[in-house]
This record gives C-alpha cells, structure tokens and sequence, in this order.
C-alpha cells in the first residue's frame, strides 16, 4: 500500500512557529482544509501550491510519500 501523508507540514509549521490558530485566523484557512491535512486526507495541487506559497516552502516540506 502506498501513502501520502502530511507529516512534514506539521514540522516545518513547527519550524516556524505556527500554529493552527494561525492557519485559520492569518492566514485564513478553512476549518475543512484544516481537518483534511490533519487527517491526511486528498488535496487539490492548487491547494498543495497556495500552501507552499504560504509557507515559502517545497512540496516535501509538506507531504510524505511512503511506500510499503
């Protein structure tokens, strides 16, 4: 089975000092959006870019590709 997941996101938010308070409030994220990386479930690559954008990061500091 092979799984994406967004670990790395909350590490370099981590890295970064912000919280998820911050995703929702500053920098005006959705409570849906939110729970679907918490719960690693699909996001459109619009979402994956705006995220990147956001953070001044690269794909890998916000999704894991593991295969088993």
């Amino acid at each position: 089975m092979h799984v994406i997941t967004f670990s790395p996101l909350w590490q370099t938010l981590k890295d970064r000092g912000i919280t998820q308070y911050d995703l929702l409030n500053k920098y005006e994220m959705s409570r849906g959006m939110l729970d679907n990386l918490k719960h690693n479930r699909s996001i459109t690559l619009n979402t994956l870019n705006d995220l990147c954008n956001m953070l001044d990061c690269n794909i890998t500091d916000i999704i894991e590709y593991k295969k088993d």
